[in-house]
């Protein structure tokens, strides 16, 4: 099965180049990014904190079943503009990936679809490639779609 959400690595980058196209009008896209009910809906985490402005926070943690804490994430947002863009920093704790950097694009199709852009800088190449040997690919594209499933009801 082709997954719907791509990724282009370009071989000897630091960066990697993420795209999506959703049917969904671009506001309610960029709500499943902002807002903390969503989020935890589509990402299947705990929102600790989301501090959604200008020089904010946040903080996710995902537990297993029986309810042990597996990973817990976090880093500072660095700039939001409404419907268009999220600057944010990456980290997961207790793993040896670094910080990352992510700027999301949103951008509108028709009335009815909208893509991400997100371009995700690493500290290094090497540490990119350590996150592509995850299951990253298949993960990103189960949240991407669970996205779509969960915020089409919204319409």
């Amino acid at each position: 099965m082709e997954l719907k959400t791509k990724i282009n690595a370009e071989e000897g980058k630091q960066d990697l180049l993420i795209t999506r196209e959703f049917d969904l009008p671009l506001e309610l896209l960029f709500k499943a990014f902002s807002e903390a009910e969503l989020i935890e809906q589509w990402m299947g985490t705990k929102v600790l904190k989301l501090e959604f402005k200008k020089h904010g926070s946040w903080q996710f943690e995902s537990t297993s079943p029986n309810g042990n804490m597996v990973v817990k994430m976090g880093g500072a947002i660095h700039d939001v503009i409404a419907n268009q863009k999220i600057i944010r920093t990456f980290e997961m704790e207790n793993t040896p990936y670094g910080v990352q950097l992510e700027i999301t694009e949103f951008e509108k199709l028709t009335d009815n679809t909208s893509r991400i852009n997100m371009h995700t800088i690493y500290e290094s190449v090497k540490q990119r490639d350590e996150v592509l040997k995850l299951p990253f690919a298949q993960g990103i594209n189960w949240a991407h779609n669970r996205l779509q499933d969960i915020v089409s009801k919204l319409k």
